[in-house]
């Protein structure tokens, strides 16, 4: 499904991913995965392993974006069911991650603010933050910027660098949210 580039700024766009945008996509994730807490993953997935996680996404409907300027994909988001179980299915769960030389200049909240409206549009009814690392204070404040809150948070659950990691859930409506019972 082609969607025309979302102008954000006089240099940068917002549109929906393609394969020819995975080799950047992955290496952007293979930064977070080697050196971040954002994500839990320890080894960074292959290009060919992206391109399945891409393909399998994007062909239940799931958006996957990106945001591009002159020097290529400066991040990517997507959203995906929040867990496989059909009472699952109005329930989306995002992931955003950005390029290391462009961080804290607005590009995640764009992807993520991108998101909500697509995952609005396709149905769904919340939207779910799972964030690595209770000291992320950039994707909580974009999350919180957005009108995410949080909703709780799992203690000491994962392992990484050498420490005990926690992990936020923050938690935003959609739409009528839960005002009905759809379908």
């Amino acid at each position: 499904m082609y969607s025309p580039p979302i102008p954000t700024g006089p240099s940068m766009n917002i549109r929906h991913a393609e394969e020819a945008d995975l080799a950047e996509i992955q290496s952007i994730y293979a930064h977070h995965v080697l050196t971040g807490t954002g994500t839990f993953e320890e080894v960074p997935p292959s290009v060919e392993e992206m391109t399945a996680r891409f393909r399998h996404g994007s062909g239940r409907g799931w958006a996957w974006l990106v945001a591009t300027d002159a020097t290529g994909v400066l991040g990517f988001a997507y959203y995906a069911q929040f867990r496989d179980r059909s009472a699952y299915r109005h329930a989306a769960e995002n992931s955003v991650y950005v390029r290391q030389d462009v961080r804290g200049q607005g590009v995640g909240k764009l992807l993520v603010a991108q998101l909500i409206e697509e995952a609005q549009a396709r149905g769904f009814r919340q939207m779910i933050a799972v964030i690595g690392d209770s000291e992320n204070a950039g994707s909580i404040g974009v999350h919180s910027s957005l009108g995410f809150r949080i909703v709780g948070t799992l203690h000491a659950v994962g392992v990484k660098f050498g420490r005990w990691l926690d992990v936020v859930f923050m938690q935003r409506t959609l739409g009528p949210g839960d005002s009905d019972v759809p379908d």
